[in-house]
């Protein structure tokens, strides 16, 4: 999953006041809990990727490690493209937009 400002931004600490970045992490945070509770998750991993070179706008990756996984296959081994991917069909894919989209938007209320 991805979070990222709307504003476009390249920096992921220089180009924010330290308000801004503090309610940006607040959403990192509701939204690696409610991924965490929603999908078994071993360890999630946060992440933000980018070059100035291409992907220029801040975004940080909010990625659930599934467990079981073995310790050679974990951290960046996580993220090699020679694993795969996950195949998870359409339906589920909107439920779990669904449930966390609601999920985020109660814990940012409180």
């Amino acid at each position: 999953m991805l979070v990222a400002p709307i504003e476009h931004r390249e920096h992921v600490v220089d180009d924010f006041e330290l308000d801004e970045y503090l309610r940006l992490q607040r959403v990192v945070h509701a939204t690696g809990t409610a991924l965490t509770q929603l999908v078994p998750t071993e360890r999630l991993y946060l992440l933000s990727l980018g070059s100035q070179q291409g992907n220029r706008h801040v975004h940080w990756h909010v990625a659930p490690l599934p467990p079981g996984t073995p310790y050679e296959k974990q951290q960046f081994g996580a993220f090699a493209l020679d694993r795969g991917y996950l195949d998870v069909s359409d339906t589920d894919l909107a439920e779990l937009a669904g449930a966390l989209s609601r999920d985020v938007a109660r814990m940012l209320e409180h």
